[in-house]
């Protein structure tokens, strides 16, 4: 494949998770250029399958897994397919979330806060724990979960907590696996130009009240980035490719902030 020189990834087996689009479809591009068979997981089937048809019209190796990852047996079939058709998993990066509604703590219902939280903090968990269990075996592996800097911004509190929770599971699930070999750190974007995307979090038409929120999350977002700019997924995947790369065989425990100099 052309593009990424370097082949740190060369033989290697990777999952990517919501690689469909955003992070996650840069991730396996990137991936997949450096020499990985990756093993791409989204539930938005069509829009997954045309990144594996790139991937694969380039040169590279790349298998489609459909799961919703809100659920453990989502992720269960993620372990099964990749073993079934790779025998092992050295990388695993865990993308799945993105905050659904913008407003402020006390507007948010109970039913949109358990949804919140299903769709942030559960994926990363559940897939988490199975592919703990599984490097944990082979004696070997690398975890990089995407975590978030809206641990410190507005009118995102229920997805500020999932994510502040993804930090937290990184930093002690890192400790609980360094013995056996694997490697677990954490990768939080800064607010990031992601385009149109091709699945809404949120398909409802916004109310004027909760444009104005939106606004006020970019606005407070780009005044506390000291670079003055949304970041691009590419950037972020640049972030992520070098945490699971060997380059990085030091490295676990850590939260590592993208985002144009701001932190959560």
């Amino acid at each position: 494949m052309t593009g990424i020189a370097a082949q740190r990834y060369q033989g290697r087996v990777v999952v990517v998770t919501g690689a469909a689009q955003g992070i996650g479809r840069a991730c396996a591009l990137r991936m997949a250029a450096e020499g990985a068979r990756v093993v791409l997981v989204d539930r938005a089937t069509g829009p997954c399958e045309a990144v594996r048809d790139q991937i694969t019209a380039e040169g590279g190796e790349a298998l489609l897994v459909a799961a919703d990852l809100e659920q453990h047996q989502g992720a269960q079939a993620v372990v099964q397919a990749a073993l079934q058709a790779h025998g092992r998993v050295d990388v695993s990066v865990h993308n799945v979330g993105g905050t659904i509604w913008a407003k402020p703590f006390w507007e948010y219902t109970p039913d949109e806060m358990q949804r919140e939280i299903s769709r942030s903090l559960w994926p990363t968990l559940w897939c988490c724990r199975e592919m703990a269990a599984l490097m944990k075996r082979q004696g070997d592996g690398a975890i990089v979960n995407v975590g978030s800097i809206a641990t410190r911004g507005i009118y995102r509190v229920p997805y500020a907590a999932a994510k502040g929770g993804v930090h937290a599971m990184t930093v002690a699930m890192a400790m609980e696996l360094a013995e056996f070999g694997v490697r677990v750190n954490c990768v939080s974007p800064g607010a990031i130009d992601n385009g149109q995307r091709i699945v809404p979090r949120n398909p409802q038409p916004l109310s004027e009240a909760e444009t104005g929120w939106m606004k006020a999350i970019y606005t407070q977002s780009l005044r506390d980035t000291p670079m003055n700019r949304l970041g691009t997924p590419e950037e972020i995947a640049a972030a992520i490719g070098f945490l699971g790369a060997p380059e990085a065989s030091y490295i676990t425990g850590q939260v590592l902030f993208v985002g144009g100099g701001a932190i959560g």
